[in-house]
């Protein structure tokens, strides 16, 4: 079988969802009318990681004008703006039966080249105190502490900046 990383489609959601609920507490989780508005609007960056039919990983977020994500992104989604400077991600989640074999760097590396040829400034995101090691791994600037309440948690911005 061989990876293939492509748009999401409607027919993904259950197993999209599957995974989400594996890697997000339920007051983080997104719901399923979300993820398909999401899948619905914003497909161009909602990418899955497949093999065959199944999907193992994803990762989504719309463009945004904005450096840092608001908590207002997780709650209603809008089609990409052309104009916009900034690449959100709102989740990234890989199977746990798929995790620690590098598809949440693979999902980083083609929503990049995605933002690149949509010609965004930078690739913005939230995560919590434990992932921000992945993300610099991964080549994104720990900017500090959010001002995002979601979910009751801490989260921190990273930026990954994109050059032309």
């Amino acid at each position: 079988m061989t990876l293939t990383i492509t748009p999401a489609q409607p027919q993904d959601l259950t197993q999209i969802m599957t995974i989400e609920n594996a890697g997000f507490s339920p007051d983080e989780a997104a719901s399923d009318a979300s993820m398909a508005e999401r899948i619905q609007l914003i497909s161009d960056t909602f990418l899955v990681a497949k093999e065959g039919a199944e999907v193992l990983g994803y990762v989504v977020g719309p463009a945004f004008d904005q450096r840092y994500l608001t908590d207002a992104l997780f709650d209603q989604s809008t089609p990409n703006n052309a104009t916009d400077a900034y690449q959100t991600i709102l989740s990234l989640a890989v199977s746990p039966a798929h995790q620690k074999e590098g598809l949440g760097s693979q999902l980083l590396t083609a929503l990049a080249q995605v933002a690149r040829q949509q010609h965004r400034q930078a690739i913005t995101l939230t995560c919590l105190k434990r992932l921000v090691s992945f993300y610099e791994r991964n080549g994104y600037r720990n900017e500090g502490v959010s001002a995002s309440a979601h979910a009751g948690e801490t989260w921190y911005n990273l930026v990954l900046p994109l050059a032309d």
